[in-house]
């Protein structure tokens, strides 16, 4: 065979080549094709698929109130105000690829339902890192706005014939403790565990006659005493500034108002994940989230049964000029709670 016709067929034979890899990578675009086709892939990003979160976000919060009550635990019109206060006071701002009011959204969502990340994650369509991360920032800009949100209190009048308050005269509202339980790493639980044996956080609540609160302070291990927890409140220097014209212990009242509260946000109610510290953002935002909705979500059926507590006894009271400097027992308290208590049980049997 002369050279020329062995310089032909290797010719031939690189030609043949090139085609069967040409032929195969226009038969792997193809399947590709219809892969993508087949199983209706979107073409472009997921987690920037904005447009279609924001419809999916209108039609799980705004498009009627019963959705975004069953969702969020408030009407469109307070979570509107929500976002706008998160906005201007808050500062929480929108990002390139998610609005504040889907920030928002996801927060509540999870107080409401105590619901799991994954959960959040099917909801709105986002990751969980992305979750965690606006979860965060939505509760320390609901806690920016304690300012605005905590209620001022008002002395009761004189005057006063409310069956709840009328004994209380120119007292500024009721205070407590109560115990929220919480999850702990194994090292910690014998300072997190009560004297029930739950592990949990104590919580001093303070709250105003119509049901709104005036004062939270979350942290305390459960194994504190209540009157320590209230001592570390006046002791701080942005803390629990009052009289000694408190009513001190009006648990009947206050405790019906955590209980409300928790009603509400089912994060609440059971343990969560959470680390210690921003399970103590999760109780204040909480309340703060609760007066918010007191004043703003009219026809609200938890705040009407917030108007309808039975009155109870209150357990201690004082009326002596000049601020608390000590938290401790007192012979004239105890005396002055057992008449009180012995005046409104009188007046209840008189009624009967």
């Amino acid at each position: 065979m002369d050279e020329v016709t062995t310089e032909t067929i290797g010719e031939i034979i690189v030609c043949m080549v090139t085609l069967m890899v040409a032929l195969h990578n226009c038969l792997m675009h193809e399947a590709l094709t219809i892969g993508v086709h087949r199983n209706r892939l979107p073409s472009r990003s997921y987690t920037l698929d904005f447009h279609e979160k924001r419809a999916h976000l209108r039609n799980l919060v705004y498009s009627n109130d019963s959705n975004c009550y069953n969702v969020l635990q408030m009407y469109r019109a307070t979570f509107d105000r929500l976002c706008s206060m998160l906005d201007e006071i808050g500062g929480l701002k929108p990002t390139k690829h998610m609005l504040v009011d889907e920030q928002v959204a996801m927060c509540l969502n999870v107080l409401a339902h105590h619901a799991k990340n994954r959960v959040i994650q099917w909801n709105f369509g986002r990751s969980g890192s992305t979750i965690s991360k606006y979860f965060k920032a939505v509760l320390k800009a609901i806690i920016r706005l304690h300012r605005v949100l905590y209620k001022t209190p008002n002395p009761v009048p004189e005057d006063s014939t409310d069956p709840r308050w009328k004994w209380f005269k120119n007292c500024l509202g009721a205070l407590d403790g109560t115990h929220i339980r919480i999850r702990v790493h194994k090292d910690d639980q014998t300072r997190f565990q009560n004297r029930k044996g739950d592990l949990t956080i104590n919580v001093l609540g303070v709250c105003s006659q119509d049901a709104q609160f005036i004062y939270v302070l979350s942290g305390w291990e459960g194994s504190a005493a209540d009157g320590r927890v209230l001592k570390s409140a006046l002791d701080r220097p942005r803390g629990f500034k009052i009289d000694i014209t408190w009513l001190t212990q009006a648990r009947a009242m206050q405790k019906g108002f955590l209980h409300r509260t928790e009603n509400r946000w089912a994060i609440l109610r059971s343990p969560s994940f959470y680390p210690v510290k921003t399970h103590n953002m999760i109780v204040i935002a909480c309340c703060l989230l609760h007066n918010l909705i007191r004043r703003e979500n009219v026809g609200d059926p938890l705040n009407d049964e917030a108007e309808n507590l039975d009155p109870e006894p209150a357990e201690e009271h004082a009326e002596v000029d000049g601020p608390i400097s000590t938290v401790e027992t007192s012979e004239s308290w105890t005396l002055f709670r057992e008449n009180l208590a012995a005046q409104m049980f009188n007046e209840f049997r008189r009624g009967r």
